[in-house]
């Protein structure tokens, strides 16, 4: 495919590089640089392109609450979308000097993602996957799922004990929310894209894992992944999200951290599995 040419023939500039970025696992990325604004071209095998109509789809989802924050869908193709490029670089390359004002800007962000409501409980792609209409057993369907592959790729049976034992004495929090929203689900500092010189949040990128609801659910992933219990990021959350459940967000942090397990180890990357099954640990003590 002749991306230079498909980026004239579409946005009629000039294109002066083409570039292709590292990052695009179920796609081919190129950065497009013209005679105005860079331009993400995505280029998907044919075996990924529910990914393609995934991706359209939430950021159609997301343009009337948060557009000049996520990518403008420019064209979409036969296994070819163009995107816009979010000024600046990812948080997670950053070092900002003020990290609570940094998150709470984060915190605000994701609170209006979390205003687009979702008619069920489930994965997303153009539609809600197997759905469920309520969060109490969209999360039972999930635990189930990931305690059941822990085992079979060899977790410890005794951290799973105490995993299900864990969550069957908390299960009752999971009624707690009544109303599923569009989560992000990978709301972390690699997905952040920020001005270095003004420290202002540009947007985000990758809704490849996007899920219909608890708002919770999404927000305890941005802690587990990025925030971790640096009091400085969450106290910047809550500055800019709102005060949430304690309760809830930790079993939410605790499924995050046994899926990450389960992914790590059904591809064979093993550098993280200790720690991950240490943070395992601690969440279950909590």
């Amino acid at each position: 495919m002749d991306v230079a040419q498909l980026v004239r023939d579409v946005v009629g500039l000039d294109v002066s590089e083409v570039v292709e970025r590292t990052g695009g696992q179920l796609s081919t990325v190129y950065e497009v640089r013209t005679s105005a604004d860079p331009v993400i071209v995505k280029v998907y095998a044919p075996e990924w392109l529910w990914k393609q109509a995934k991706e359209v789809h939430v950021y159609g989802m997301l343009e009337q609450e948060l557009a000049g924050s996520i990518p403008r869908v420019m064209h979409v193709g036969d296994g070819v979308t163009m995107l816009s490029k979010i000024d600046g670089v990812p948080l997670s390359e950053a070092e900002p000097p003020d990290w609570r004002a940094m998150y709470a800007q984060l915190g605000d962000l994701l609170q209006r993602v979390h205003r687009i409501p979702q008619p069920e409980y489930g994965y997303l792609t153009d539609q809600i996957l197997d759905p469920l209409p309520d969060n109490d057993q969209y999360m039972r369907r999930q635990f189930a799922k990931k305690l059941q592959e822990f085992e079979q790729l060899g977790g410890d049976l005794e951290l799973h004990a105490k995993i299900a034992a864990h969550v069957e004495q908390k299960k009752h929090l999971f009624a707690d929310n009544t109303a599923a929203v569009l989560c992000h689900n990978d709301f972390h500092e690699g997905n952040i894209v920020v001005d270095p010189a003004t420290w202002r949040v540009n947007g985000f990128i990758d809704v490849e894992n996007a899920i219909a609801a608890d708002p919770l659910i999404d927000l305890a992933k941005t802690i587990q992944y990025s925030a971790h219990d640096n009091p400085e990021k969450l106290a910047g959350l809550t500055d800019g999200y709102g005060a949430v459940p304690a309760d809830r967000i930790d079993l939410y942090r605790l499924y995050h951290s046994l899926e990450l397990w389960d992914w790590f180890q059904s591809i064979g990357e093993t550098t993280y599995l200790d720690s991950i099954a240490q943070d395992l640990a601690k969440l279950v003590e909590r």
